[in-house]
């Protein structure tokens, strides 16, 4: 196995985790099986009891899976990770791993709207009291946090308007209220923003998104200190089966190899379609994490090392405009996936926040104009060109 501490990042995207057979295979090998076999009864026993360290099964353990965990543990800072067979499975194992009926979780309540779900309709039907919060109101997380609290909850950038939450900030309030902070850190990927160094103690991910990054495979993954996933997180996903297959995670680990690329490119082209789009006179507002003009602008530059690529901006006319516009894009296709290769646009009040209730996208700003753009790594001047058709056909 290479020792990946001491390299760089994209160094580490490209070996860590990497536990070559004795056939010395150049790609990582993939152990397409359900069960494993042992040379002796005694070994089984042995296995099962703990004192031998051996696949089992790969609901609970699969070496092509160790290896995308391994890898993702080393570019997030993480002592230890555990894959899902999604990033819902991630967020839901994350929260309901360690809580207990009685329990306290608060959330920042711009979430992606099935966390947003699990936190105002799942939890409380197991006596779990559950208390939304202003992401980015200081005030109302040290008020909400002077009661003490099991878990704490956020996302930044936040889905869709990309709000951005004081992790710092946040975490200093969190542990003093005996809480654990869970942070979704799918729109800033590891190598934009690191919620660990910051003082989170867990992160997670849906790979479905920027991991893979090419439409292909469903995953998730959590992230934290070695002792919470082994004796709190590892024993829940062991007995409630969702893992991943290991055909996923093997396409995961090749997306791995090329995350900083298309992250970057993908970046570049964000920021000048945010420029573009700002200047379009059917364009009512723009959001992007470091422009001037987001009222988190500073925050995110000092805790992020770019702006991503997501793009949010909200059309003059509303839902009429919205879908006009949308039904004209020619290259840019409609989907509520992100972190693709291919440029990908969603309204988000009709689909991934619809369930959440038009008083609930209000609070939010998610308004009927508002669209969600997951910019990929196209020709910037060809984005540029089918929003701009889009744009005067939708007027």
């Amino acid at each position: 196995m290479t020792d990946t501490p001491n390299l760089r990042p994209a160094t580490r995207l490209v070996h860590a985790g990497h536990a070559r057979t004795p056939f010395g295979e150049t790609a990582e090998a993939l152990f397409l099986t359900s069960g494993f076999v042992y040379d002796s009864a005694e070994d089984a026993e042995a296995t099962f009891q703990g004192s031998l360290t051996h696949y089992q099964y790969s609901r609970f353990g699969n070496p092509t899976v160790a290896a995308l965990e391994e890898r993702l543990a080393a570019i997030e800072g993480a002592e230890a990770c555990r894959a899902t067979a999604s990033g819902m499975a991630a967020v839901h194992a994350a929260l309901t791993a360690g809580l207990r009926a009685g329990d306290r979780v608060v959330a920042s309540r711009a979430l992606f709207g099935s966390c947003h779900w699990i936190v105002s309709t799942l939890l409380p039907r197991f006596g779990i009291e559950c208390v939304f919060v202003d992401g980015t109101d200081l005030g109302q997380w040290r008020d909400t946090l002077a009661t003490p609290t099991k878990i704490v909850l956020l996302e930044t950038p936040s889905n869709p308007m990309l709000e951005i939450v004081d992790l710092a900030a946040i975490a200093a309030l969190a542990h003093a209220a005996g809480a654990l902070v869970v942070v979704d850190n799918v729109f800033a990927t590891p190598l934009l923003q690191q919620p660990l160094s910051l003082g989170a103690d867990i992160v997670v991910y849906s790979c479905t998104k920027h991991i893979d990054g090419q439409g292909r495979a469903l995953g998730g993954a959590v992230l934290g200190r070695r002792a919470w996933i082994e004796e709190v997180l590892q024993p829940y996903l062991r007995n409630t089966g969702p893992a991943l297959s290991p055909f996923n995670a093997w396409l995961l680990l090749k997306g791995l190899e090329t995350l900083p690329l298309r992250v970057a490119a993908a970046g570049r082209n964000a920021e000048r379609l945010a420029e573009y789009l700002s200047n379009h006179p059917a364009v009512a507002r723009v959001w992007y994490p470091t422009r001037a003009d987001h009222p988190q602008a500073a925050l995110a530059k000092a805790q992020m090392q770019g702006g991503g690529t997501l793009v949010t901006f909200a059309l003059c006319g509303g839902k009429p405009a919205a879908f006009a516009f949308l039904n004209a894009l020619r290259l840019i296709r409609i989907s509520n996936n992100l972190g693709d290769t291919k440029s990908l646009i969603t309204h988000p009040a009709t689909t991934t926040h619809y369930r959440i209730g038009a008083e609930e996208r209000a609070r939010l700003g998610i308004g009927d104009g508002v669209l969600r753009l997951s910019v990929g790594i196209e020709d910037v001047a060809d984005l540029e060109d089918d929003l701009g058709q889009a744009l005067a056909a939708g007027r």
